[in-house]
């Protein structure tokens, strides 16, 4: 008999989800509006120090909106960062711009500034804004991204969709931009089941970014539309799992961390065996304990760990050598491309204990070539 499905970052509840969606039915607002999405967006404020917040239906769609207000048209050029997961960068299809994706470097495997700077500072054309990842929940080296962009006039778009908690010099990640995002999706260190957060400490794109998710009514008491919206806000109803969820974030940051401290005492020894690399004066969230083989063949682990019954899955397929971006411009030196050749995300649920941790970490040994 199979051990019970150990999953990559499942769903972990506080307790007070029940309570608060019981109180949402009572008052009958289930709609996006209500007393828990204006709490939802006070618990995001006062924990990151961010001024504004908005909840909306997912990262994505707050990216989106980050580069509507920004005002990202047809023919603009976007920076990117290329290791991430398709929902960073589908936006920019969205406003018909032109994704120009960055490679990352060693020191944190997220997007590089060296590589940036090289780029923009050679650039004919100005790219409008940078979307940069941080990626599995670990800060890119975000002080020198975000004084690069400052430098060069181009607006800085944080996607923390992995990293909520994280922090770089005790600054939260998606606070260092122009516009940060949150993503609650299923899998997230927190969930609403799905659902996003933007953030900025700008007041008036803000209210322009929820303009923009509310269908863009204008302010009559009949329907008035002078610009075209979208249906983005969140609903009461997953705000009000997401005030219980906030509640318990520090816990499940430490948690995630103390997960990833076992597979290193585990691991460490494996000489072939790299972990996810942490930036001096950063805390990561370590949303997923990320690691590369450089003599195995990751899929011959995969197959080991699927054997009882553990989740697993290979680090992000760069999005410069995706089929949907085999037109897109990219500045590269290769990083990523390796990573992704020799990189595995192991099992990081919560609800873990260390005999399952001992468990996966014995597999992965006894797997390897």
């Amino acid at each position: 008999m199979k051990n019970k499905r150990i999953f990559l970052s499942a769903p972990h509840m506080s307790g007070n989800e029940l309570k608060y969606i019981e109180k949402v039915f009572e008052s009958n607002y289930i709609a996006p509006l209500g007393e828990y999405v204006n709490k939802f967006e006070e618990s995001i404020k006062n924990y990151t120090g961010v001024k504004n917040a908005l909840a909306v239906v997912s990262g994505t769609a707050a990216i989106h909106l980050a580069l509507r207000v920004l005002g990202i048209k047809e023919g603009d050029d976007v920076l990117a960062s290329t290791f991430t997961f398709i929902g960073s960068v589908n936006a920019i299809l969205y406003q018909r711009a032109n994704p120009i994706f960055i490679d990352s470097d060693n020191d944190s495997w997220n997007l590089s500034p060296k590589l940036l700077n090289k780029y923009l500072c050679t650039c004919e054309k100005k790219p409008k804004a940078l979307i940069v990842t941080h990626l599995y929940g670990m800060c890119a080296d975000i002080e020198k991204i975000a004084d690069i962009c400052n430098l060069h006039g181009v607006y800085l778009i944080e996607d923390a969709a992995e990293s909520l908690g994280a922090t770089y010099n005790g600054k939260h990640t998606g606070t260092f931009g122009d516009f940060g995002i949150y993503s609650f999706n299923g899998n997230k260190i927190l969930t609403t089941s799905g659902g996003g957060m933007l953030v900025s400490n700008n007041a008036k794109w803000i209210e322009k970014a929820k303009f923009y998710s509310t269908q863009a009514k204008e302010d009559f008491i009949h329907y008035e539309h002078e610009e075209y919206g979208y249906n983005y806000r969140m609903s009461n109803v997953l705000a009000a799992i997401g005030v219980a969820q906030m509640e318990v974030i520090e816990e499940r940051v430490a948690k995630k961390r103390e997960i990833f401290g076992w597979y290193e005492e585990y691991l460490s020894n494996i000489d072939e065996i790299i972990f996810m690399p942490e930036l001096s004066n950063s805390r990561g969230n370590r949303w997923l304990t990320a690691l590369t083989f450089s003599k195995s063949d990751y899929n011959k682990v995969m197959q080991a760990l699927d054997k009882i019954n553990v989740e697993s899955r290979p680090l992000w397929k760069p999005m410069h050598i995706q089929k949907l971006f085999e037109d897109a411009k990219c500045i590269v030196d290769g990083t990523s491309e390796k990573l992704f050749s020799q990189g595995l995300c192991l099992a990081s649920s919560t609800t873990m204990t260390r005999d399952d941790v001992e468990m996966i970490c014995k597999t992965i040994i006894d797997s390897l070539d």
